[in-house]
């Protein structure tokens, strides 16, 4: 485990960047995009893996010993990936969360997902995805955020999004964010890099049926000039702290630990009711919305995550409208790390843009992680998760 020390972490400064948020987004129909190409929806089961194959390989990941040369440790989840998989720059694709959406195709892939809340009470997502480039339809796709784009950035990631909104302006604009967008940058003008590269399917109605595919994004990363790999200026690899696969953490070191085998986010995204049950079999935690399974379109099996992490942000209405902004720059700040059906109270640090966020137990030692998928809500401060 690594350890920082209690005077360390409490002698940072606090630092309240306020995040700009929302402004007036441009409506997201499909006349809006003239260069769009129509396509009929994929049927999932062309992806669908067999289950066998799927928990072979998920125990491939799990070992503790590389499946073969060539096989390193993902940031995101700590399971074995392919070098060539870990050097390159994952994704950071804006998903909603509206019923009417749902489901999402390769959401499942996403070893980190991000919710927030938005304007109208409904949260929207961030899925930081690695090993997309043979996905052939991701999304749907939706409009930004500015205080998505901090997380996106801390992960180098390619910040993929339909347009945004006029707050977000002064961020999306940076020669150092790199994003592919499918209509104007922030609502009101902006250029839109890589609006080829979307498309349009019959599953759903606009604003919910734009989709982008991984070879339609690397063809954007290439005339955009987008770096494959990792910038070294930007990347750090040493992102999350893990156990051991043979040696998960149970939390059981911790005389603070509750049960946790319900995860009740409801009042921090009061629409979307988004919760989690804790499943003992697979020593996961499986996510619903609007008191349903929250699926991949692609495989159908319901989102299940290793991790989850709750971080408390100060927030901000920027207008009559109800737009909203988040300090995602701040130092000890609270939340609660939930695993293996135990939860602990927790605080978090990140003060500049590219450095990882960091998560500290009471104690001042950076918590310890289960290899797996790690969900992380940024709940409003004054909101209240349930434990059960």
């Amino acid at each position: 485990m690594k350890k920082k020390s209690t005077a360390l972490i409490l002698s940072v400064a606090m630092i309240a960047a306020l995040v700009t948020g929302c402004g007036k987004e441009k409506e997201e129909t499909a006349s809006e995009i003239q260069d769009i190409t129509i396509y009929e929806t994929i049927p999932a089961e062309e992806e669908t893996v067999e289950s066998e194959t799927a928990e072979e390989t998920q125990e491939a990941a799990d070992s503790d010993e590389a499946p073969g040369e060539g096989y390193v440790r993902s940031s995101l989840t700590n399971e074995w990936v392919l070098e060539e998989v870990a050097n390159s720059r994952p994704i950071a694709v804006m998903m909603p969360t509206d019923s009417e959406a749902q489901p999402q195709y390769n959401i499942g892939n996403a070893g980190v997902l991000y919710e927030a809340m938005e304007e109208g009470s409904i949260s929207r997502q961030l899925a930081v995805i690695e090993g997309w480039q043979e996905m052939e339809k991701i999304g749907n796709v939706r409009s930004c955020r500015a205080y998505y784009i901090y997380p996106s950035m801390e992960w180098d990631s390619i910040l993929v999004h339909f347009g945004g909104v006029f707050y977000m302006q002064d961020l999306i604009t940076r020669s150092d964010v790199n994003n592919i967008s499918g209509t104007n940058e922030y609502g009101t003008g902006g250029s839109a890099p890589g609006s080829n590269a979307f498309f349009r399917s019959s599953d759903k109605a606009a604003p919910h049926n734009a989709y982008i595919s991984g070879e339609n994004i690397t063809s954007a990363m290439t005339s955009l000039g987008y770096e494959a790999e990792h910038r070294s200026k930007y990347w750090n690899a040493d992102h999350f702290t893990f156990a051991s696969s043979s040696d998960p953490n149970t939390l059981a070191s911790y005389s603070s630990a509750k049960d946790a085998t319900k995860v009740n986010l409801i009042d921090v995204f009061p629409v979307t009711k988004s919760y989690f049950e804790y499943d003992e079999e697979s020593g996961t935690y499986l996510k619903w919305l609007h008191n349903s399974e929250q699926v991949d379109a692609v495989t159908g099996e319901q989102l299940a995550f290793d991790n989850i992490i709750i971080q408390f942000t100060e927030s901000h209405v920027l207008d009559e409208k109800g737009y909203l902004a988040f300090d995602m720059l701040a130092a000890n700040q609270p939340g609660y790390y939930v695993t293996k059906g135990k939860v602990i109270p927790i605080v978090w640090t990140k003060l500049s843009d590219y450095e990882p966020t960091k998560y500290y137990d009471e104690n001042g030692n950076e918590i310890v992680l289960n290899t797996g998928k790690t969900y992380i809500a940024i709940a409003q401060n004054g909101t209240t998760p349930v434990f059960e």
